[in-house]
């Protein structure tokens, strides 16, 4: 039986930060998962490629060359899907652009007009992607550019580019028939023993965002249920089941009956960006780049 490539970048991971924690946050997976994909490949392989105890986690002389011949083929590999990927679009003239939520802001149909002018004939696919992938498939390439929210997890951060187009409040969206739905304005202490609707663990920084982790003092969020769209969200929000953050934005793009959205005043603001890989220097990627800054009311105009 072969390794499989996504065994292969577990292994890498944990053979690169030699401990099986920073790993599977890392690779965006539970450790106790990490740890079963890890025997299975040595199973597979049949060879121990890592001494570990309680202490410490060491490649073996298998782990190391195992190491390097994965390094080079995984290597060889996104090079080789980034080709294909390329060919394609190429041909069919198409730009895969991926998004986490609805954009809203009138921003998405100003990009669209500049990027035609710019790239005559080439057309704009937009895929809507879980909270699970917060790069919402540029980590894949199943998208070529993507509209992300910040943070981007460190992990991803070293491959991908980020420009930050809007930078908005956080509001607080809420029941109707919460007691506080009728306020003008909330601030954060007042919500942060709601329960709460969180992306899930794999969205890493993102998650912790908008649970404001790093305003509880330390104190662990109640989370009433993990959601992976902004569906989902809402759905909770609107049964009084759970409180969620959302950027000021948003509250209009998801404005309906049974949420109320109010400006939390103590909270720092949320960013969304338009994201692609670094290496990716295709020219209907680099002009669609452009085309979103293009739309930015002050920015100077890109050429």
């Amino acid at each position: 039986m072969d390794a499989h490539l996504r065994d292969l970048r577990y292994f890498v991971a944990v053979a690169e930060e030699l401990n099986f924690t920073r790993a599977a946050e890392r690779v965006h997976i539970s450790q106790p998962a990490l740890s079963k994909q890890i025997r299975g490949l040595e199973t597979t392989l049949r060879a121990q490629l890592f001494a570990r105890n309680r202490r410490q986690v060491q490649l073996t002389a298998a782990g190391a060359a195992l190491l390097d011949i994965t390094r080079r083929l995984l290597a060889d590999w996104d090079e080789g899907m980034a080709a294909v990927a390329d060919a394609a679009a190429e041909q069919a003239r198409t730009l895969r652009v991926g998004t986490l939520t609805s954009i809203g802001r009138a921003l998405y149909p100003g990009v669209v007009s500049h990027f035609a002018k710019r790239e005559p004939g080439w057309h704009i696919e937009l895929h809507s992607f879980s909270w699970a992938d917060p790069t919402a498939g540029l980590r894949d390439q199943a998208s070529d550019a993507a509209f992300l929210w910040l943070p981007l997890d460190t992990a991803d951060a070293g491959d991908i580019a980020v420009r930050t187009l809007v930078t908005e409040r956080r509001f607080a969206a809420l029941s109707t028939r919460h007691p506080l739905a009728r306020r003008r304005h909330v601030s954060f202490a007042e919500i942060a023993d709601e329960p709460f609707a969180a992306l899930p663990l794999a969205a890493g920084p993102l998650r912790d965002f908008w649970l404001a982790t790093r305003e509880r003092a330390g104190k662990a969020p109640t989370v009433a249920a993990e959601v992976t769209s902004a569906d989902e969200t809402f759905e909770i929000v609107s049964s009084g089941a759970a409180v969620t953050l959302l950027a000021e934005g948003n509250a209009a793009v998801y404005a309906r009956p049974g949420i109320a959205c109010i400006p939390v005043t103590d909270l720092g603001p949320a960013q969304l960006a338009v994201a692609w890989r670094r290496n990716d220097r295709r020219h209907a990627v680099q002009s669609f780049i452009h085309a979103c800054i293009d739309c930015l009311p002050d920015a100077p105009k890109a050429q």
